[in-house]
């Protein structure tokens, strides 16, 4: 194994275990009867290519070390989607409680939106990795966001990477009002928020309902009552 593959493995075992625990919130939402928060959960470990790009940026050498460890903190990154914006203050308080990672960092681009347009939550935490030379805390950044902002951010990310940063005049108003109309959306389906998880409620009834064997064990049950 490499330095890198060896400076890195922490961080893939910090998301892996990141991704199955905020899994685990949603699942017992769901076991609970209740409509989770959680839409769902994605993470990565920053690829190579992109942790140079950033030691040119911020001026480091580009070598597994505590200072890179230290000051690239988003390494390891969680994305956790949301149906609804309001949704986004419960999720924050869920972490907050949570006694298993710290967070050293909030930093809040929903209410304080970019210049850009960019909206999003985002967290530092120091999360504990066990390892077989002991346990390691590494940094990790957990962005929480609607699926209507997670959207607009894939463009922009992708348009950035074309345009090297700098965006044409005419490109960069689209994607402010792009930005704008993907929050207008969000409103407005808050404004619904009850309707829509009554239909997706009854949607999911209904599918369960459908599958063969909770048919035939309806059935079952209703003859047995005869």
């Amino acid at each position: 194994m490499g330095q890198w593959d060896r400076f890195l493995q922490p961080y893939k075992q910090a998301v892996d275990e990141l991704k199955i625990k905020l899994k685990g919130i949603r699942a017992q939402f769901e076991k609970s009867n209740t409509t989770s928060p959680i839409e769902f959960v994605t993470g990565r470990v920053k690829p190579l290519a992109s942790i140079y790009d950033k030691t040119l940026e911020k001026g480091l050498v580009f070598e597994p070390s505590d200072t890179l460890a230290h000051e690239l903190q988003d390494i390891a990154g969680v994305r956790i989607m949301c149906q609804f914006v309001d949704d986004i203050p419960t999720v924050i308080e869920l972490l907050r409680q949570r006694n298993d990672l710290h967070i050293i960092e909030e930093k809040d681009y929903i209410t304080n939106v970019k210049n850009s347009g960019y909206r999003s939550y985002h967290m530092i935490i120091e999360y504990p990795v066990g390892t077989i030379q002991g346990e390691k805390t590494i940094l990790a950044e957990i962005q929480i966001r609607t699926l209507a902002m997670n959207f607009w951010a894939s463009i922009e990310h992708s348009l950035n990477y074309k345009y090297k940063g700098i965006f044409p005049e005419e490109i960069k108003k689209r994607l402010q009002n792009a930005a704008e109309a993907a929050f207008k959306l969000d409103e407005e389906m808050s404004e619904i928020r009850e309707e829509i998880r009554e239909a997706q409620a009854y949607f999911t009834e209904y599918k369960e309902a459908s599958k063969p064997k909770v048919r035939q064990d309806h059935l079952k049950g209703a003859r047995e009552n005869l």
